[in-house]
Formats: C-alpha cells, structure tokens, sequence
C-alpha cells in the first residue's frame, strides 16, 4: 500500500496558510533518491543525470537537483531560459526537442548546450542559424517494435522521433566534415517502464550503435545518453524499480561491448524526470461536495486543470483519505473535479473509506507531469506549489494564479478595463 510521506495533522498546519488545492513536494525524499541514482552509476566516471525540466518545471525543484549534481534536460525557449536563470547553463544543459524551432536551437547554442538533432535534416537548419556546434549529439529510432523477451514494450517505428540506423550514419559524416569533433548518441525506446531490464536492454542497443559508428565513420564518441523511460509504478501492487541494479545491469552491458571496442571512456548520461520526482510530489485536495444518482461521487477542489492525466490518459493514481489510512475501503466513488467535462474525473469506481465533507485527499505520485501538464479550461486556475522542507517546515514555491493571471494576455488593449478584481 502506498504511504502518504505527509500526515493529517501536517495538512491541518500547512492549510493554515495555503489553501487547497495544492501540490506539495518532499525534499528529503528528492534529495535522497538523486543521490542514490548518483550512486548506480558511480561507476562511470563521466555520468551526469540531466532532469527532464518538462517534468516539474519549478526553479526551487531545480536548484535542490541542481545541488545534488544534476543538469537540465531542456526541450524548449521556456526551458532553457528557466535553467538559465538557476545557474544550469553550458554542457549541463542537454537539449533534446523535435520540430524545433530556430529561436530555441539559437538560445540553445548561445548558453552552450549541448544539441541532441533529432532528425538528419536539423543539421543544415541549425548551421543555417548558428552553425555546428564541436560537441552535438543525434537521436537514434530503431523503428519496429521494442521487445524485451516476449513482451513488447513500445512502438519506436510509430514513433516522430529520431533518425535511423542509415541517416545516423550519414549525419556524423556531416557533420564531421562540418567541424564537429565530440559525438554523443541518444535514444529513447519506452516509456514508464517499470522493470529493471529496460535501461540494461537499451544501453546494449546503444552501446552497440556506438561500436558500429566509430568503425564507420570514425567519429570520437564522448557520451551515451539513455534518456528517460525508467518509471514508477502508480498502482500500489507493484514493485518500484531498483535503481542500484538498473545501475548495475548498464554497467554489465558497458563491460561487453563498450570496453572491448576501445570506448570504456565513453560516459554515460541520463534524462529522468518520472523516476526523480514523480513518488516525492502529491496533490493535496477537500472533499467539498458529494452526490448520490446512479453512482456515489465525490466532488474536490482539484480538478484536471491541477492534474491532468487521469482525463487525459485515464491514468491511475493511487488516492489516501488522510486520517482514515486504516479504515476499510468499503465505498465505492468516482473522485471528480469541476470542470464541464465527464472525463474530469480522479477515480472511477474507486474503493475507499467512507469519505465526509472536509476530508483531505491525497493524490500520489504527481511530483512529474503533475502540475506542469495543467491548464486553464473553464477559468479554471492553477494551484499554488509547496515544498516540505527537510527539517519539516514548508515553503511556497510558486504561488497559485489569479484572475488578474488569467487575463493578462488581453493586456494589449483596454478591452477589460471595466474587469473588477
């Protein structure tokens, strides 16, 4: 059973100051498992964890990893300038995006990132804006389908993503005769996995693409990039993975190829986002309106606007009615939000204790995708975001939007002059 890492009594205090809804995250609970993935890959000397900013774009949630050693995963103008501004810049910026923009690939190569080309025609858009870069990376798609044993994982062929084995050949040839000198590969194969074979089975497909690119076009290749793809499990019943053995089974697969073919200096380097923050975020929410027709609803201060995949994905999120952890769960209730739309839902046909008006809801595993997936349909704003800090007390770190936020965009003319606030 999942474990909530806030009690009641602490909601209660912190509800004091911030309202609900809100997302709140645990910084020791970050902090701790950035240093554990530090730890699976110590082996490699040159291994950096690049988090996914798209994940929690928050500069506090930054700053904590950036002081745990991690860079920035930046896929975007936005991105790269909110890195910018907590100090990640140069090589501990990896920028990875597609149908990229030119104002985003100049930003990129004016803070020093490094570049990661997902298709074989952004070389000569990139040169065209700001020329090759010494250092640049390339985006690999195997095409198919991504088996591990007997299970297929993904469907990387169906993917937009990245070129093939062919134009990866071709593009460190570019771009060599271009001036770069240090080459790196990246791939991205699965999404959410939850099984320590995936980041393994990866690393051997990547490290094997390294030996042959070498051979062929005798490029130096400086770092492999694994990307994300290592996940949580949302679902109570199942195991989390373990990073120290993930960390181990790359090492393995590096042992077998890499260091034969001469490449046992290549370091290795990891875009999570899921994986580092997703179990160390919840969405705290009252249960302020119940309803009996066909089915029993509770109704909440949340709604998608504050989490947006269970209507989106119909994903599951595990849900704890603080106070009542070890109460049965013998009532049946679709958890919903306000909005005008049936899918804005939490839980459907969830089994939990009795639920009174005035209960705080504790939504699991939000701490990536969870905030920053939000939106704005119906006026609905967004909530404010809280850290629990280390030593128990709480900090704001982004406060919840306003009216005033939400027509700010109409601040070209006075057409909402007469708008009272």
């Amino acid at each position: 059973m999942k474990k909530p890492f806030v009690t009641k009594e602490q909601i209660e205090e912190i509800t004091k100051q911030f309202p609900t809804p809100f997302h709140l995250y645990d910084e020791k609970g970050i902090r701790e498992n950035a240093r554990k993935m530090k730890k699976a890959f110590s082996w490699n000397k040159g291994f950096k964890e690049y988090f996914a900013v798209k994940a929690t774009p928050n500069p506090y949630i930054l700053n904590i990893l950036k002081e745990e050693g991690c860079g920035a995963d930046c896929s975007s103008l936005t991105e790269l300038m909110l890195s910018e501004a907590v100090g990640i810049t140069g090589h501990n910026i990896m920028f990875s995006s597609n149908d990229t923009p030119a104002e985003d690939f100049k930003k990129a190569a004016e803070l020093g990132a490094i570049i990661n080309l997902d298709d074989i025609t952004h070389i000569d858009f990139l040169n065209d804006i700001c020329g090759i870069p010494e250092t640049i990376c390339c985006r690999y798609n195997p095409g198919g389908y991504f088996k591990m044993g007997t299970d297929i994982m993904d469907n990387p062929g169906d993917a937009k993503y990245g070129m093939t084995k062919d134009q990866m050949v071709e593009a460190y040839k570019r771009l060599m005769k271009m001036g770069a000198k240090n080459f790196g590969i990246h791939a991205f194969l699965a999404s959410n996995t939850v099984t320590n074979e995936y980041y393994p089975t990866l690393a051997r497909i990547i490290f094997e693409l390294a030996v042959e690119l070498k051979k062929e076009t005798g490029a130096d290749i400086k770092f492999v990039n694994l990307s994300g793809g290592v996940g949580i499990p949302y679902t109570p019943d199942k195991e989390p993975n373990d990073i120290i053995a993930i960390g181990e089974g790359v090492r393995k697969a590096f042992e077998e190829v890499m260091v034969p073919a001469g490449l046992g200096d290549v370091a290795i380097f990891t875009e999570l986002g899921r994986f580092m923050l997703a179990p160390y975020g919840c969405l705290v929410t009252k249960a302020i309106h119940e309803k009996h027709i066909y089915k029993e609803y509770i109704g909440v201060d949340a709604c998608a606007v504050n989490l947006m995949r269970p209507a989106m994905y119909g994903a599951y999120h595990h849900i704890t009615v603080l106070g009542k952890e070890n109460e049965p769960c013998d009532h049946k209730y679709d958890i919903t939000g306000s909005l005008c739309e049936n899918n804005d839902k939490f839980a459907i046909d969830r089994m939990l204790p009795k639920i009174d008006m005035g209960d705080y809801l504790v939504i699991h595993d939000t701490g990536a995708h969870g905030f920053a997936m939000g939106y704005n349909y119906n006026g609905r704003l967004k909530s404010a975001e809280i850290l629990l800090q280390e030593d128990g007390s709480v900090k704001m770190i982004r406060r919840a939007e306003t009216p005033k936020d939400y027509f700010a965009t109409f601040d070209f003319s006075d057409i909402l002059k007469d708008m009272k606030y």
